[in-house]
């Protein structure tokens, strides 16, 4: 690939995340966890309004934890990594439209569209990722990756912005409708900023293993899934880094998921959990890409670690909020460390991993993240639903970026790069045989 279109090619890929992220902030992360607090579950105590949002999160990431490996591998296989992450989109783009039908009481269709846009969104990710290794060399893929976190935050601020605009300005009465276009602007803004991906970003080439030619797609991705379950134990430092991970995203998943619903289980106003999740957009880029820098100074693993200290502090003050400044005060700290933690990780883990089985492993990433991330909503589930409210649910999330950062610290980086790079030459060296 010439310069230019290499280019082109790390632009469009960032702007996926530019694309995507307008549902992380409005439908993950602002509107839909108030709406679905305040107006789809219309009669039921708050906290079990918290409980099924929880609930509903685990379902959802279930799901794709069961689907994506398969898929994984099936793209790898039929060189189809694009097509898959198409599919996905469509389906995240038709279960956000549709949660403009839900209305006062329907917290249930709530939550099956909901899921269905989760799964749309969660799913489009592995293949989104999996395409990093392709367009970034090894040595851009920190700053790549970080770019496309700011972008991301930047693209879905703005859409959260207008999305803000709309539903406060407009009279009492029509607040639930502003609320309820703002999820289909979500769908339409997805659509429409993922074109450039498929226009720029060329599909990376299929390699067949010996003894798959007579494969189908199925028995391939059953196959490669045997084999990456059994080969990730060969790359040791990278199966160690994805367990930290799994613990470590488990904590940080379960803010981003849960805070909106806990805002409004505390009866902070509106305006300030939108406005506060609408702030940590914007601070969130430029943090973003001082994290990018920073993993050049200092390195990733401990830019890494330094965020999980800071995450640690914020679920312990979380805790102890009580006025709706407390809320703005620590969405500033989460804003400072969210998008470089989550940026990072999936750079050194697309660095410890063969380019060429960049999916398969990608969704064996990803599905330890899922099938793991089902852990922090389910115990903040839990706990709000036991002692009767969330302040204990928030704090307990503690445990997981202290277990992931523990592990985290035994990560030798350059030796799991080498290990893949050593991979990466014998797979050449089959395929060219």
């Amino acid at each position: 690939m010439d310069n230019s279109n290499h280019t082109r090619a790390i632009r469009a890929w960032v702007m996926y995340d530019w694309a995507n992220s307008a549902f992380a902030t409005t439908i993950m992360a602002a509107v839909l966890p108030v709406y679905y607090s305040s107006v789809a579950s219309a009669g039921l105590p708050a906290n079990e309004a918290t409980a099924n949002w929880a609930f509903t999160t685990t379902i959802a990431l279930l799901l794709i934890a069961v689907m994506a490996p398969i898929l994984g591998a099936m793209a790898d296989f039929s060189g189809s990594k694009k097509r898959f992450l198409s599919l996905f989109v469509f389906l995240g783009v038709t279960g956000t439209s549709l949660l403009f039908l839900v209305n006062t009481g329907d917290w249930f269709k709530a939550s099956i569209f909901y899921i269905m846009g989760s799964i749309g969104f969660s799913g489009a990710n592995v293949f989104y990722d999996s395409l990093l290794p392709h367009v970034a060399r090894p040595d851009e893929m920190d700053q790549v990756s970080s770019r496309g976190y700011a972008m991301g935050y930047l693209g879905g601020g703005l859409l959260l912005a207008v999305n803000l605009a709309m539903i406060l300005l407009a009279p009492e009465e029509l607040t639930g409708l502003m609320s309820r276009l703002s999820f289909l602007m979500v769908a339409i803004w997805w659509f429409v900023f993922t074109i450039p991906l498929w226009r720029h970003v060329p599909e990376p080439p299929r390699r067949i293993k010996s003894g798959e030619e007579k494969f189908n797609p199925i028995q391939a991705s059953f196959s490669r899934l045997t084999n990456t379950f059994k080969e990730v134990k060969k790359f040791q430092h990278l199966l160690k880094f994805i367990i930290a991970f799994w613990l470590y995203n488990n904590g940080i998943g379960t803010i981003i998921y849960m805070a909106g619903i806990y805002g409004a289980e505390l009866q902070f106003s509106q305006t300030t959990i939108i406005g506060t999740l609408l702030m940590v957009q914007f601070v969130a880029m430029p943090f973003a890409l001082l994290f990018g820098k920073l993993a050049k100074k200092i390195g990733t693993k401990p830019s890494i670690l330094l965020s999980l200290g800071i995450y640690t502090l914020i679920a312990c003050a979380a805790y102890f909020m009580q006025n709706e400044i407390h809320f703005w005060i620590l969405g500033f700290a989460v804003a400072t460390v969210q998008g470089g933690s989550q940026a990072l990780s999936r750079a050194l883990a697309g660095r410890m991993m063969p380019a060429s089985k960049s999916a398969e492993f990608y969704s064996f990433f990803g599905v330890s993240e899922k099938i793991a991330g089902t852990a922090g909503p389910l115990l903040f589930g839990l706990v709000s639903k036991w002692m009767q409210g969330s302040r204990l649910a928030i704090v307990s999330l503690v445990i997981f970026f202290i277990l992931g950062g523990s592990l985290l610290v035994s990560v030798n980086e350059q030796e799991g790069i080498r290990s893949a790079e050593e991979e990466e030459k014998n797979l050449l060296q089959t395929t060219n045989a």
